[in-house]
């Protein structure tokens, strides 16, 4: 690897338009790389790095680089400014080295001299091994292809900057990387919110900019922001953990970011911010363990996006899920301080990396109104023409990772074009997965609307080609996010505008499934890397691109037809149904923009089942829809997406039944079968031929590339298939890799650009929308190109439940479960529908002539505000002139009057049983007596019906009940009434409840007869209806509108009958014809001139618009085949429990179609065992039988929980597919099989069930016999069905009760045990005494069941406790349910080598007791006294922990080691979770509530035993299991609780640290640890022991807490363990006290057990079964358990030293720790608390011994106190300084500095020390002979100085810092008058201090290394101060200077370390003072001229003034005489003259 540094250049000549914009190339063998231009600058800083790859070829004394600076041109070619060679031979070499070259002359075209220079520096890694030229690492970005002509900017040539296809060595291809990590790990994430924990640890700084800094982090996650306390200097050490608590959903939470900001904390400025760094938590979370440790983090400056690295920081981050282990941190200080480039977050390359997303928006259709129709109204009154449809002023807002950029607003229109390019600028470390687009309606006044939400995710369109590449060596798979131009569709709430609030607004947001089609808008997306960070964030898409996107929008017509089999299991009924189809907004029957289409069913009104459901009587025709709408032609992508999921799905099939073949137990060469059936077809499926996408017009970039993926992803998997298939032995172990393959099928599935839109399924009653489905058009599409690639259900019937929008419940009622065939295809091929169509297509017009009886006469004069001829309503008068055929059909035939058919089949058809129904109604004014209602009595939709007197038993029909009664089995009264009030003008009231008020007008009940079919007249059964046939079609009903009956009644007032018309299609299409009706019948109106032309604009519903004349498409099946269904329900498992006694009461409803049936109710159980057979006898399904064996109808399973009072409460549903049999005599049966239950979308529990579905012929001789009878109508599961049982004998050991809670109030006192299995039951002793003896008194429980073979049957095991209260009243009082009893089963056969497992205690009582006193010899005191200075327990403990630095002498000693767990000691697999005596299990009770976890009332302990007795009863039963056991009585004990420390505790305060303190309860006993609370730390080193004693079993719980100590407030908890000491007492581990490696007398590791090791191997041998120890050779050697084991064998390669005791001791403990016992040992317990539960609080190392008193006192217990810190002194004696920056000028001009030094210890900071002041320095020299002394503690064995300093003035306590020591020197300026200035400085680590130079000119910065993530820099020479105890020399003192560091100046000093001892024997005093020596401090020699002229004004004249102007002075004084002299003359001359005048001598 060559890295190229290019850091400036200089003098760069101007040209004639002004300064240039210079930019570099570089080239190195034919590659050349660039850096961004900078704008006007005749002295550029780039520092930017350019890395080639040498691929594998090292340098040569040949190599050389070119360098070209040009004048970078946005038109045009860019001039040369110079150009310059570079020689490498410096570099060559086997070393990685680094070389400046600075000062490089640029050279113009001729050679010639420019002036211009240039800096670099040129790093060298030689290759690793073997030349490797195709080397993928390497980053050989693209060639640019031209001459360094046209500078990519990349936003103009479409093409050129934004080519995806990148190899992916590059960084764009490790940038696709990034983006698209985690896609695997989040696609398993839940929706549901959930408690997570973000840590982040900020440990250390490095480099950071600017000079005497004081920075400061601040650390936002999730809205909570924490900030670390300040620090000094460029390299601050922090190590401050923060906890952030958050609860949402891991999608949310893995888009949220974290920021981390360092703030300069001096400045008061806005711009303190010194540089940040973001990161997603998704990408923590993607990273192993979800942690991200102690890695560098690259800051940068967020404005300037140019600027280069601001240091960095160093940090940990986890993200901790419920229940996650937070990682080990491994701190080692050493190896990893300066290795930053190997520990960078990002690669270095890419860490700077700006890449622009272009988002082109182009345009939008179909958005929905959203504005106030007010305007419009006004203007349609003053006869303008309104224009609803545009009501709405979209824009767009686009926002990913925090940015928001908005497009222009276009005002009132529903179909904007926009044709704007966003630009998203983001800097690479904050890669969110989302990119949000939301179209928004602006609101001038309001709050703006969001019309709908989508996302662009972007692990969907880029891909890093990751995996395919590392398995295939295949590159060029990668690429980055490209989309589009597609358009993309929104879904939110329904479109239809209303002026109140909309209730499903939340879905416009993208929370929740849409369940409407709200628009779509076609968009672009590009991503450009390298270029220059674009300012704009705007602009207008060019002419031509729109040209270009004209091709994706031409539009395709396509057809969907949608016939409706079906539609059961109402609930909801009421006002007549409808059903709607639509596709986008075509069909929508309320949006007027589309004409009007066939999209809607007729509406129906529902008719009960007879048993719990209703259903639409649609018979025989079943009503089609059709629609026609037009969209782009997308097959070219959605054919692969359905062939691969065809594949993925025949594989997932394949998979689920050799799982459950798996778990079935079959043989294995039947598995081998199953599995080679898989990987065929697997491979089969592969090698069809894929569609391609190639010759298609509007194909994007996107898809070449995701089609490149497919297909190598593809091939990669069929290899690995034909791999395993020769390879694999294990099919188990092959499931992981298939597994691995389909989720990786259904992600090649995904198709981001799928802008088909959904075909959206809406159930309307009345003109409400209730419910809908959502189906992707994908799955109904129908492909010319191969039968794979149509849609899994084009054309087929498929089953669909309905859902409530945004459902709260989550499916606990069922809207309706519709049978639905869609078949959807391009109108071009609508002839193929033909193939798929079943029965025949008829079209109808329809109306309905309308009568009324007057006077005893039929006739139209009393029809009030009804029409002679209507529609179905009767609201909307119709005409048979209105009717026109449409285009391409024609009338067949002419009116005639048609009866509706479904009244001729009566509800109770095909049934054996029926229920009748009725509502009695009556009716009050408030507050007055009930009276008959107006209309008695009425069906449940509130139409008339008759009196239940005048119901008679129909023919063929026998009533089962004697008489009608109340159905109580609702929300009703005691008599069965429910009340409701009616609000005008509604006649019946909305709502019903069950408690009667004052308020009430109405009441109902529903009275209920059941009557089955009279087994006699079964032959006349099938009686004709023909007698009604002749008569004139009509159907009465007693008033209008009320529900139509065949037979005239006398109180019918109103009739009707229906006319119809049909219509052909005029060519032969086929059934494709329906795709004809397109439009409406012409309904022409004007035709009826009589009442005047219809201009009158009523206010029309949308039926009237939309349905009064569409054509009614029906489909007729002529033929009905008849099937007869058993569903065999055997048993359920795991319900939920939803009475207050922790059960339910159980049964089920099993509906298939229009039937339904109920099971029996099973009492008191969440493991009811029905064992029942349900028959539905007849059942009519239309169609061919063959179809229907393919895809059979489903039975649903609702399982409901029965209520004395009220109504029952469901339980869950599961859904299962019956197997068909068209051939009854078939010898085939169903199997038995569990199906999940789910109720609100959660799982709960299981069903055993299956049902067969046999299609019956004319009298039903050919069905299989009937199942016996368990009581009368009980049919029991047949043989062969049901499960093979066998007698099987389960063990119970009960051993007793804990912990359990009160009951109603009252404590449990006298509890006994239930358990039940397999319908058989054994009930335990009673406990007499709760309190005192928690234990039963006899323990085995023995019982004799019949369970099944296969464990897949086998029922659970259930175990009661029940209360023996007063008055003979035993409530349950807990219960708790164990599923799989395979761990429980064992061969009774087989002796164990445990013969039991014995308590350890019932053995120990028996040892002798005399020798228990260990006695501890006082030999050597004086030598235990030294050794404990050196050796510890904590000596011991890191000794153990690895971390040797800190345990001095102790494993040169040979002294033991302890093991430390890093969890709870159960957690350690090989100790079976100490539950090897008896296990633990929960005891719940009552209905649980929406937690996870209901509630606990206790525990029971004890273990089951299962195994199978013989058949034969004459043999001898298998022995017992549980013999021999122990007393279970109390036993008293001591037990010491050893808390060693802990480590990552929760923050309490809010300075995010705490004040931690132990609190221990063992019962009522107490121990709160307040006074030794550690301060201000959240690893708090504890090292306390507490000894208590109890009683076990009654105080088995120990629980450790830790609190945060507060002086005001109230303690906080911080979390809390749970320790079962009775477990640990009872185990068979020996887990009640660790047995240590060696036998040790005296000293630290003195043992500490009762028993000596040899009494314990005797108690081992004992309940092993093996024979007592043997000791012979005077305990040289011992005999055990068969084997001789020797004293030399043990002490083999160990240090024996004078603790050890005798030596059969040693040999028997050498032998106990070979028997799997626990070892002495410090376990790790994560804490918890209340508030998060399954998250942790911190960890806590400790261990607990536990010694029964019966066996004597226990040895002396280990001394575990911590650590105290040793006093040191740092004394440093500044000698002189040199070369220091002159800083000022003096009076007299010179430049000088007034030098003085300071110095300090980081953490010391308030012990600041400053030498004196050497005044007027010329030349930088500095003379000062000063002493610094800094006392500091010191742990030699971290390495770490402890500070111990309040935080602030207010803080109460001393916060505990450790810090690693250093030593900063600063230089400075005295100023007298204004602030002193900062010269520069030296920070040294006196652990690794950097060795001085020993004269003052080999003294250089380089000494000082330069902290850079790239350059590769030799390592310092360092040494130890503590090592060297002094040093003396001249180190170099530093400051930074526009991003780079100059020499400030060089300083002498000695530096010296002593401890507190030598301190006081040799002692030294600060500056000069006394004591002044070692060594004697002379005064400074310093020149005269050094003083400071303020306060020495003479002597500044002497030595400043005099001396520098000493000539000129002295000029001056001879001038001045001179002048005195000249003036004397002149001033005497005319006196002189006058006299010479005067007196002439």
């Amino acid at each position: 690897m060559l890295r190229v540094i290019v850091e400036s250049a200089s003098n760069i000549p101007k040209t004639k338009f002004g300064k240039p914009d210079p930019i570099v190339s570089v080239i190195f063998k034919d590659e050349k790389k660039k850096t961004r231009k900078i704008d006007s600058e005749l002295n550029p800083f780039w520092n930017e790095i350019l890395e080639f790859d040498l691929k594998g070829i090292a340098l040569d004394n040949s190599s050389s680089l070119t360098i070209i600076v040009k004048d970078f041109e946005t038109i045009g070619q860019n001039k040369l400014i110079g150009s310059a060679s570079v020689a490498l031979k410096d570099l060559v070499g086997n070393q990685s080295r680094s070389f400046p070259f600075k000062l490089i002359p640029l050279l113009n075209e001729k050679g010639q001299e420019t002036g211009a220079t240039i800096d670099l520096v040129v790093g060298y890694e030689p290759p690793a091994g073997p030349a490797n030229p195709n080397d993928p690492g390497g980053t050989n970005t693209q060639e640019d292809g031209e001459d360094d002509g046209g500078y990519e900017d990349g936003v103009d040539s479409p093409v050129g900057g934004v080519t995806p296809t990148v190899p992916s060595g590059t960084k764009e291809a490790q940038l696709a990387k990034r983006i698209t990590k985690g896609k695997k790990t989040r696609r398993i994430l839940s929706n549901k919110p959930q408690d997570f924990q973000i840590r982040v640890r900020v440990i250390e700084g490095r480099q950071l900019p600017g000079n005497n800094i004081k920075p400061v982090v601040k650390v936002h996650v999730c809205g909570q922001t924490h900030r670390t306390r300040i620090k000094r200097g460029n390299n601050p050490y922090f190590d401050e953990i923060f906890f952030y608590n958050v609860h949402m959903t891991p999608l949310e939470l893995l888009d949220e970011t974290v920021s981390i900001r360092v703030y300069d904390s001096h400045s008061l400025r806005a711009d303190c911010l010194m540089g940040e760094f973001k990161i997603d938590i998704g990408y923590v979370y993607d990273e192993p363990g979800h942690a991200v440790m102690r890695k560098w983090l690259l800051l940068s400056d967020p404005e300037d996006t140019n600027s280069g690295a601001k240091g960095y920081m160093k940090v940990s981050m986890f993200v901790l899920g419920t229940g996650d282990e937070p990682p080990v941190e491994k701190r080692e200080r050493d190896n990893e301080g300066d290795d930053v480039e190997s520990n960078l977050l990002l690669p270095a390359g890419i860490a700077l990396r700006w890449v622009t997303f272009l988002l082109k928006i182009y345009r939008a259709e179909d958005i929905p109104q959203m504005d106030d129709a007010f305007a419009q109204t006004v203007k349609e009154i003053f006869g303008g023409e309104a224009d609803k449809k545009n009501l709405v002023d979209p824009f767009v807002e686009v926002s990913f990772a925090g940015k928001k950029v908005c497009t222009n607003i276009i005002e009132k229109n529903a179909n904007p074009e926009w044709n704007q390019i966003i630009y998203l600028q983001i800097k690479f470390p904050s890669m969110c997965e989302k990119i949000k687009l939301a179209v928004v309606d602006w609101d001038r006044l309001t709050k703006n609307d969001v019309v709908g939400t989508a996302y662009l995710s972007l692990s969907k369109i880029a891909s890093s080609g990751g995996e395919v590449e590392a398995n295939s060596g295949e590159t060029e798979v990668g690429f980055l996010p490209t989309f589009g131009p597609c358009y993309l569709n929104f879904y939110g709430s329904p479109r239809e505008y209303t002026g109140f609030p909309d209730p499903y607004d939340e879905l416009n947001f993208g929370k929740g499934e849409g369940v409407a089609y709200r628009g779509r808008i076609l968009v672009e997306l590009s991503t450009i890397l390298e270029s220059k960070p674009v300012n704009k964030k705007l602009e207008m898409i060019p002419n031509d691109d729109l040209l270009v996107v004209e091709k994706y929008q031409r539009r395709r017509k396509f057809c969907l037809a949608a016939v409706f089999h079906s539609a059961t299991m109402l609930q909801d009924t009421g006002e007549p149904l409808q059903f709607e189809v639509s596709i986008g907004n075509y069909g929508n029957k309320f949006d007027t923009t589309c004409k009007p289409l066939a999209s809607t069913t007729q509406y129906s009104r529902a008719v009960f089942d007879g048993n719990y459901y209703y259903y639409l009587p649609w018979a025989n025709t079943k009503p089609v829809v059709t629609l026609t709408s037009f969209w782009e032609d997308i097959s070219h992508r959605l054919d692969p997406v359905n062939v691969i999921l065809h594949m993925a799905e025949r594989l997932q099939s394949n998979l689920a039944a050799l799982k459950s073949g798996m778990q079935a137990k079959m043989p294995e060469n039947r598995l081998a079968e199953m599995w080679l059936k898989l990987i065929d077809e697997l491979a089969e499926d592969i090698s069809k031929p894929f569609p391609l996408i190639e010759g298609k017009s509007n194909i994007t970039v996107l898809d070449t590339q995701i089609e490149k993926l497919r297909l190598k992803s593809l091939k990669q998997i069929r290899e690995a298939a034909a791999r395993m298939r020769d390879e694999a032995t294990d099919v188990k172990a092959t499931l992981t890799e298939i597994e691995d393959w389909l989720d990786r099928l259904l992600q090649l599935s995904e198709e981001p650009q799928n802008s088909m839109p959904d075909v959206i399924i809406w159930m309307i009653r009345g003109e409400k929308r209730l419910a809908y489905a959502r189906v992707p058009a994908h799955q109904v599409l129908y492909s010319t190109t191969s039968p794979e690639s149509s849609g899994k259900y084009c054309g087929k019937t498929q089953t669909i439940f309905l859902k409530y929008p945004q459902d709260k419940t989550k499916d606990v009622k069922m809207p309706v479960e519709l049978r639905i065939n869609i078949w959807l295809g391009l109108s071009a091929v609508e002839k193929k529908f033909n193939s798929f169509a079943e029965g025949t297509f008829s079209v109808f017009a329809e109306m309905y002539e309308n009568q009324a009886l007057l006077f005893g006469k039929w006739g139209t004069s009393g029809l009030v505000g009804r029409h002679k001829f209507s529609d179905v309503t009767g609201k909307i008068k119709l005409k048979r002139e209105y009717f026109l055929p449409p285009k391409g059909w024609e009338w067949e035939g002419e009116w005639m009057v048609d009866p509706e058919r479904s009244l001729l089949t009566e509800a109770d058809a095909g049934h054996t049983e029926f229920t009748d129904e009725v509502y009695e109604n009556e009716s009050r004014y408030p507050g007055g007596e009930w009276k008959a209602a107006e209309e008695g009595y009425t069906d449940v939709n509130g139409e008339k019906a008759p009196p239940p007197r005048e119901f008679t038993c129909p023919f063929g029909w026998m009533w089962e009940d004697d008489a009608w009664k109340s159905d109580l089995n609702r929300a009703v009264d005691e008599h069965g009434w429910e009340y409701g009030i009616t609000i005008p003008p509604d006649t019946k009231p909305k709502s019903w409840v069950a408690a009667e008020k004052m308020y009430h007008t109405h009441r109902r009940r529903r009275l209920v007869r059941k009557r089955k079919r009279d087994p006699a007249q079964a032959g006349a059964a099938g009686r004709a209806m023909s007698s009604y046939e002749d008569q004139e079609g009509w159907e009465y009903a007693s008033l209008i509108g009320w529900k139509f009956h065949w037979k005239q009644r006398s109180s019918d007032t109103f009739r009707r009958r229906r006319w119809r018309r049909k219509m052909a299609p005029s060519e032969t299409h086929g059934a494709a014809a329906i795709f004809r009706l397109e439009g409406a019948l012409g309904a022409d109106t004007s035709v009826d001139e009589g009442e005047g032309k219809s201009s009158d604009k009523t206010k029309e519903s949308a039926t009237t618009v939309f349905g009064a004349n569409t054509p009614l498409v029906s489909c007729y099946f002529d033929r009905v085949y008849t099937y007869h269904l058993r569903c065999y329900i055997y048993q359920a498992r795991n319900l939920m429990a939803l009475d207050k006694d922790s059960f339910s009461d159980p049964y089920a409803h099993v509906s298939f179609l229009h039937q339904s049936k109920t099971t029996e109710i099973i009492h008191s159980t969440l493991n009811p065992t029905w064992d029942q057979t349900l028959i539905f006898n007849e059942i009519d399904i239309y169609g061919d039988p063959q179809t229907v064996a393919q895809n059979p109808p489903n039975v649903v399973i609702e399982l409901f929980d029965s209520d004395q009072v009220g109504k029952d409460e469901f339980l869950g549903r599961s859904v299962c597919s019956p197997m068909v049999k068209l051939v009854p005599e078939e010898d085939i049966t169903p199997k038995l099989l569990w199906y999940p239950v789910t109720n609100n979308g959660k799982a709960a529990g299981d069903i055993l069930f299956a049902a067969e579905l046999i299609l019956r012929d004319k009298g039903g001789t050919n069905l299989p016999i009937l199942p016996s009878q368990r009581a009368p109508k009980l049919y029991m599961v047949p043989q062969g069905i049901r499960p093979v049982v066998q007698l099987t004998a389960v063990e119970i050991l009960a051993w007793g009760l804990r912990n359990m809670k009160n009951y109603q109030l009252a404590p449990v006192m006298s509890p006994s045990l239930i358990v039940e299995c397999g319908g058989e039951m054994v009930e335990s002793v009673v406990i007499k005494n709760l309190k005192k003896t928690p234990n039963f008194p006899s323990s085995v429980l023995f019982m004799k069941v019949l369970l099944p073979k296969e464990e897949l049957y086998s029922p659970s095991l259930v175990i009661k406790v029940i209360d023996h209260r007063p008055f003979g009243r035993k409530p349950i009082v807990g219960q708790c349910t164990i599923d799989l009893l395979e761990s429980f089963r064992c061969d009774p056969y087989t002796t164990t080598e445990d013969i039991a497992p014995q308590m350890k205690v019932s053995l120990l009582s028996a040892a002798p007791r005399q020798e228990t006193v260990i006695e501890m010899e006082d030999a050597q005191p004086l030598l235990a006294a030294q050794e404990e200075e050196i050796v510890d327990w904590w000596s011991k403990f890191y000794a153990s922990v690895g971390e040797h630095e800190k345990c001095g002498q102790y494993i040169k000693k040979g002294y033991d080691t302890l093991k430390v767990y890093d969890c709870e000691l159960e957690k350690v697999p090989e100790f079976n979770s100490l539950t090897d005596f008896c296990d633990t299990f929960k005891l719940y009770r009552g209905k649980s509530e929406d937690s996870d976890d209901p509630s606990v009332v206790g525990e029971f302990k004890g273990s089951f035993k299962i195994y199978a007795l013989p058949d034969d009863p004459t043999l001898p039963a298998p022995p017992r299991q549980f013999r021999e056991l122990p007393d279970s009585g109390p036993q008293e004990c001591i037990v010491r609780i050893y808390i060693v420390r802990a480590l990552q505790l929760q923050p309490q305060d809010n300075n995010g640290l705490c004040d931690p303190y132990i609190k221990i309860s063992l019962s009522k006993k107490v121990i709160e640890d307040r006074d030794n609370y550690v301060p201000n730390t959240l690893n708090p080193i504890f090292g306390r022991m507490y000894e208590l004693s109890c009683f076990l079993p009654q105080e088995k719980d120990l629980k450790i807490s830790i609190y945060d100590y507060d002086t005001l407030t109230r303690d906080e908890k911080v979390g809390e363990t749970i320790i079962d000491l009775e477990n640990r007492f009872l185990s068979r581990y020996g887990s009640h006290c660790g047995i240590p490696q060696q036998y040790c007398v005296s000293g630290v590791n003195t043992w500490r057990d009762q028993l000596k090791p040899t009494q314990l191997l005797q108690n081992v041998a004992r309940f092993k079964g093996y024979a007592p120890p043997v000791l012979s050779e005077n305990g040289r050697k011992i005999n055990y358990g068969g084997r001789d084991y020797t004293l030399e064998e043990a002490d083999a390669n160990k240090i024996l030293h004078q603790h050890l005791g005798p030596g059969e001791e040693r040999l028997a403990l050498h032998i106990l720790r070979t028997q799997g016992l626990v070892p002495e040992h410090v376990e790790t317990r994560t804490l918890y608390s209340t508030f998060q539960p399954n998250i942790s609080q911190g960890k806590l190392q400790m261990w607990v011994d536990v010694f029964p008193k019966s066996l004597g006192p226990p040895g002396p217990p280990f001394n575990i106190t911590p650590r105290k810190a040793k006093k040191y002194v740092l004394r440093v004696i500044v000698w002189n300084t040199k070369d220091v920056l002159l800083d000022e000028k003096s009076i007299t001009g010179e430049e000088m500095s007034d030098i003085y030094v300071k110095g300090w210890m980081p953490g010391n900071e308030e012990n600041k020390q400053k030498t004196d002041v050497h005044y007027r320095s010329l030349d930088g020299e500095g003379n000062f002979n000063w002493r610094f002394v800094f006392p500091f503690d010191y742990l030699p064995a971290e390495q770490l100085c402890v500070v111990s300093k309040k935080e602030h003035f207010w803080s109460l306590d001393k916060t505990e810092f450790r810090i690693p020591p250093k030593l900063i020197i600063q230089i400075w300026d005295n100023d007298k008058f204004s602030l002193d200035d900062y010269l520069g400085f030296v920070e040294l680590d006196l652990h690794k201090t950097i060795i001085p130079a020993k004269t003052p000119e080999k003294c250089t910065i380089a000494m000082i290394p330069e902290f850079q993530a790239d350059s590769s820099q030799k390592a310092p020479r360092t040494t130890s101060l503590f090592e060297q105890k002094a040093m003396k020399g001249w180190w170099p003192c530093y400051v930074e200077k526009d991003g780079s560091r100059i020499l400030a100046g060089k300083v002498e000093m000695t530096l010296e370390v002593v401890n507190e001892k030598e301190a006081e024997e040799r002692p030294a005093g600060k500056g000069r003072d006394e004591p002044n020596m070692n060594p004697k401090l002379d005064l400074p020699n310093r020149p005269d001229t050094s003083f400071l002229w303020f306060t020495n004004p003479c002597k500044t004249m002497r030595f400043i003034v005099w001396r520098r102007f000493k000539w000129l002075f002295i000029g001056l004084i001879v001038l001045l005489v001179l002048l005195l002299f000249a003036a004397v003359l002149l001033y005497s001359l005319p006196n002189y003259l006058s006299m010479k005048i005067v007196k002439p001598i």
